[in-house]
């Protein structure tokens, strides 16, 4: 008994010939029968962390149609396996219990909120702009005469998130420059 506890202690192990501590006096009985998250993954998806604008890999562990595992891309040239602490916890953004899975609107001066059907939700957003649109649109400067016409609007704008990519913020511009917005941004800034 003794000499099995005297065995179970790394240091014990590390004295019988793994001095510098790198081998099996590390190893315990625990860790020989321990796997990887990841080990039983059917498929490993790549993607961008959602989070900022450093664009960071990220290696996404599938299994059953569910995600298990997220972990830094080390083939990635941007973070080379790393993520910060909110990058490292994506995972919960996607798996967690409390997530909104369904359009949730609630009507002015309403206290209670209410689902919608994605379709009738994205059909109020365009009656929306198009109304403000035209309730706000900018014709001519009737201040300036002289001045080109100016064909804007200023009742609505576009600020993008850090994540989206060059070929999202060419498509928001061009939309919202062709519906008349002049004030248009991203929020990346770093």
């Amino acid at each position: 008994m003794m000499r099995k506890l005297i065995a179970a202690w790394p240091a014990a192990r590390q004295l019988s010939g793994d001095l510098l501590g790198l081998g099996k006096a590390v190893k315990s009985e625990r860790y020989e029968q321990l796997m990887p998250r990841t080990a039983e993954a059917d498929a490993v998806v790549r993607s961008v962390c959602p989070y900022c604008a450093v664009g960071c890999g990220q290696r996404v562990f599938v299994q059953d149609g569910r995600i298990t595992q997220i972990e830094g891309d080390p083939d990635s040239p941007i973070s080379r396996g790393r993520l910060c602490p909110k990058g490292s916890a994506t995972k919960s953004l996607v798996t967690n219990p409390a997530r909104e899975y369904k359009v949730k609107y609630r009507r002015p001066h309403g206290t209670e909120w209410e689902e919608l059907p994605l379709d009738r939700a994205m059909d109020m957003i365009a009656d929306r702009v198009l109304a403000t649109r035209e309730a706000t649109w900018q014709e001519n400067d009737p201040d300036h005469p002289e001045w080109a016409h100016l064909r804007r609007t200023l009742g609505f704008a576009s600020l993008g998130g850090a994540t989206l990519d060059n070929e999202e913020n060419y498509l928001m511009k061009k939309l919202y420059t062709a519906l008349g917005a002049i004030q248009i941004e991203n929020q990346a800034r770093i």
